[in-house]
């Protein structure tokens, strides 16, 4: 069987549940890279709609990840609320030193949760799965905070999602992914201009 008809009979298996949470997940990101606020309601249904179906699949870590990503989704709704249609909640930065720590704690924690979450001998898989578990975790904190380089961690955590997509022949999913890693280009382009903007505009103390 060719990948053309794999895709063919994935698309024709899913239902009607998963293809209104893929909708919605591809407006999340569409809207999240444009800083429209309405994103976090679209990832509110989208991933209250992939809890459900990771725990009907008996996938406990995805499921417990969708869960989380409900709660930032009420999180970023707020959050992206604070200031003034004059001042909205601005796009930030963080340093170096902030991203190196953030890393090295997020990898430690990668290898234990592989094993835990593995029901026999730990693969590659386990640890990749693992990672990007952890990663997306931190990884839609910083968004919620509008700090640029969430878009840089996700284009990293979009390229590993397609290859494990890939590797359990989840075609579907892994395309999905590769429009994600598009997104997190334009998203960080996008955010980069505004954050450029931002700093031009504001006063210099003299």
């Amino acid at each position: 069987m060719t990948v053309s008809d794999t895709l063919i009979q994935q698309w024709q298996a899913q239902s009607p549940a998963e293809i209104v949470a893929v909708i919605l997940a591809i407006g999340y990101v569409v809207m999240a890279a444009r800083q429209i606020r309405w994103c976090w309601p679209a990832a509110f249904v989208s991933t209250g709609i992939y809890t459900w179906l990771y725990w009907e699949n008996a996938l406990p870590l995805q499921s417990l990840l969708n869960a989380y990503y409900l709660v930032m989704a009420v999180y970023g709704w707020w959050r992206w609320q604070q200031g003034t249609q004059q001042a909205p909640l601005a796009v930030s930065r963080r340093p170096v030193g902030f991203h190196l720590l953030a890393i090295a704690t997020l990898v430690l924690m990668v290898p234990p949760l592989a094993i835990i979450s593995s029901e026999g001998p730990t693969t590659t898989l386990n640890y990749v799965d693992a990672a990007i578990t952890v990663f997306s975790v931190f990884t839609t904190w910083l968004v919620a905070q509008k700090v640029l380089e969430n878009w840089i961690y996700w284009f990293v955590i979009n390229s590993a999602s397609m290859w494990l997509n890939w590797q359990v022949e989840m075609y579907l999913s892994s395309l999905l992914m590769l429009m994600y890693l598009s997104m997190s280009v334009i998203g960080y382009i996008s955010w980069r201009k505004d954050l450029d903007n931002h700093s031009i505009m504001e006063p210099v103390n003299s």
